[in-house]
């Protein structure tokens, strides 16, 4: 499929609302990622290599959040279990629309039940890898605790959750710089001043980050052994806990 580039905030808006996963996004999605998070691209091929390693016989995998699907796509690349299933969720109606197409252009053996829906109302039962691939941090920070609680009640011993996250940073000298790192990097990629600002606006008040701190605590809450930081770059992250 051709990708559209982003210029959703290229232009000045009078009416700056809320950013929403909404057609218009839908649309130049993976353009915006691609030019907006650092190390998009390794994290996604890390979802593939631990999907080969941790994925189980006869589970259900789950990737929440999962926009147009492209952790979906690869966790069923590199699943070389039998009788599995990958369950994609997201409440994003376009969203939800593309990923099925994107699901459905390549020929698989794995099912994939492509659901819109709320992560927070879903049943989550013999999981053996779920993945929250930027998906948390839109989340309202009070109601985080329980979906992990819920996913971790859901995984097999031996499971493991995936969470990739804009981390927020204690430290105000850290925090300035990363940010302007991030910034940095969309200039970059073509960004104007005027992009960077309205969309940082647009975001305000959606994407609410925790620090690293939280995220580990929050894992150690739900029962998870093990967590760990495997990846950043600047302000963005992606980390992996463990099922004893």
């Amino acid at each position: 499929m051709s990708q559209s580039r982003d210029n959703i905030f290229a232009a000045p808006l009078e009416n700056m609302g809320d950013f929403q996963f909404d057609q218009q996004v839908a649309e130049v999605f993976p353009d915006m990622i691609k030019r907006s998070v650092p190390g998009y691209s390794n994290i996604i091929t890390a979802i593939g290599m631990l999907t080969k390693r941790f994925a189980q016989d006869d589970s259900s995998l789950y990737d929440l959040g999962c926009s147009l699907g492209a952790a979906t796509l690869e966790m069923r690349r590199h699943l070389d279990k039998t009788n599995c299933r990958i369950i994609a969720v997201d409440n994003s109606p376009a969203m939800i629309e593309r990923c099925k197409l994107h699901v459905n252009a390549f020929k698989s053996d794995t099912d994939v039940d492509v659901v819109c829906g709320d992560i927070q109302q879903l049943d989550i039962s013999n999981a053996s890898v779920v993945v929250l691939n930027f998906t948390l941090q839109f989340i309202d920070p009070a109601d985080r605790q329980a979906l992990i609680n819920n996913i971790y009640q859901g995984l097999r011993p031996g499971g493991i959750l995936l969470v990739s996250e804009k981390l927020r940073f204690e430290n105000e000298t850290a925090q300035q710089l990363l940010t302007d790192l991030h910034h940095d990097f969309k200039r970059a990629n073509g960004y104007s001043e005027l992009e960077i600002s309205q969309k940082r606006n647009a975001l305000e008040h959606v994407m609410l980050t925790d620090t690293l701190d939280i995220h580990r605590q929050r894992f150690a809450n739900a029962g998870f052994a093990t967590s760990e930081l495997w990846f950043q770059c600047f302000n963005f992250s992606s980390m992996i806990a463990i099922k004893a």
